[in-house]
């Protein structure tokens, strides 16, 4: 089964030919290989070029391992793109195999070449045009757009949105969202048959290959438990504003170990590199500026985060917080939490301040939005908590509130929107997406 991916192919043919490398990056398994050799491969062969015009290797297969040396990578693709009078597309999967080497044609040692020397040297062939991804440690991290320095543009995929994952499931929406939220959107969950194969993939992902990921990129070598430990806090507490130092407390208190703050902030960086997890920073809607901490974390799929925690810890508010976060972060919104200042009189007559949350405070180039989660709003007095800091916000950007129930979409007096999730998910969000 093929999962069309439109999106993320709208945004490769935007940035074709366009003279720079086009790096796709995302959390191993979300489908960035189907995606370039597969949907952008099939789309190139149906606008008219040859099959010999494409230029394709997967530098995992045993076949191709000559040309992890980056000389021999180098020479073969130049070998392949001779005709000038030919425009060529070359796609490398697994781009991060291709291991630095000593420059041969020095004494000294000081000099190495790696696959970002050669991607670079591409570039300047008039004729080539170059597409790459990667899936683990360095390709994986958030730096490798630096290394190509101005010239490489990143398409960064994302698992399955719902209406991605819906599309593909064939069945009844109630299902599919039940599903969704429990074994979340990377492809091949899909292609499992039951339970017990969709949970043993996930976990199997988990210890075997992201924390893998995370351990040898960063040299971890005695802290694998701690690192551990640390995902299932973060997994038990999605949606909870939390710091370094707070985290520093809950392993005193609750695993009686010492891990300093410094050491947590490192790690938590880890997994956002490896893109196992997200932050969303603090946002003062009235005093127009960023708070650095305490801030949320999400991760990236929400069947991820319920593998973590051996899918005991169910709990809807903080599992629905977080796929409505992904799904506006797989839109390309930017995404932060929102805090309104609120100042009061407490008994003696004394002026309080204090903050009320939005859940997300969405952003994109120019317009804003304001969108609060909530499970359920069974009377007036829940409706009135719910909304509280949207009615405190002053501006005209429209404000949203999402419920799990499956409701008919409506407007309150105070013109914010009310509507569930699995039609914001399938429809209204894309329509915000046009109209921002």
């Amino acid at each position: 089964m093929r999962i069309e991916r439109e999106y993320y192919l709208k945004k490769l043919i935007a940035h074709r030919d366009n003279g720079r490398v086009k790096v796709v990056t995302g959390i191993r398994r979300c489908g960035k290989s189907v995606l370039l050799f597969d949907i952008f491969g099939d789309y190139l062969r149906e606008s008219g070029i040859k099959e010999e015009q494409i230029i394709t290797m997967r530098l995992d297969e045993l076949s191709n391992a000559r040309y992890r040396n980056p000389v021999e990578l180098d020479k073969y693709v130049r070998g392949m793109t001779t005709d000038k009078n030919k425009q060529y597309y070359v796609l490398i999967d697994e781009i991060q195999e291709v291991k630095p080497i000593f420059n041969p044609w020095l004494e000294s040692k000081n000099e190495k070449i790696g696959f970002v020397e050669v991607l670079l040297g591409f570039l300047n062939i008039r004729n080539v045009d170059v597409y790459v991804t990667g899936s683990n440690s360095k390709m994986l991290s958030t730096d490798i757009m630096t290394e190509f320095r101005d010239r490489g543009d990143e398409i960064h995929v994302n698992p399955l949105t719902f209406k991605e994952y819906y599309n593909a499931y064939g069945g009844d929406r109630r299902n599919a969202w039940r599903d969704f939220i429990t074994y979340g959107g990377l492809p091949r969950v899909m292609l499992e048959n039951t339970p017990e194969e969709k949970i043993q993939y996930l976990q199997n992902l988990i210890k075997m290959t992201y924390l893998s990921d995370v351990i040898d990129r960063n040299n971890i070598k005695n802290s694998i438990n701690v690192l551990d430990d640390l995902l299932n806090i973060i997994a038990s507490n999605v949606g909870s504003l939390t710091n370094p130092t707070k985290l520093e407390n809950t392993f005193q208190s609750v695993k009686n170990i010492r891990v300093n703050d410094t050491t947590i902030s490192a790690y938590l960086d880890y997994f956002v590199d490896a893109f196992l997890i997200r932050k969303a920073y603090q946002y003062d809607v009235k005093g127009k500026k960023y708070i650095n901490t305490p801030m949320k974390y999400y991760f990236t799929d929400i069947g991820l985060r319920n593998a973590q925690l051996n899918f005991r810890q169910q709990e809807m508010t903080h599992i629905m917080e977080n796929v409505i976060y992904n799904e506006l972060s797989a839109r390309g919104f930017n995404v932060d939490v929102g805090v309104v200042p609120v100042f009061y009189k407490d008994q003696e007559g004394n002026t309080k301040r204090s903050k009320l949350e939005i859940d997300f405070v969405v952003n994109k180039i120019n317009k804003r939005c304001y969108i609060q989660s909530a499970f359920s709003i069974p009377d007036e007095q829940k409706r009135n908590q719910e909304t509280n800091s949207l009615r405190r916000i002053t501006d005209f950007y429209k404000k949203i509130v999402v419920v799990h129930d499956n409701i008919v979409p409506w407007y309150d007096e105070d013109g914010i929107y009310y509507i569930g999730v699995e039609e914001f998910a399938l429809k209204y969000i894309d329509e915000l997406a046009e109209t921002m």
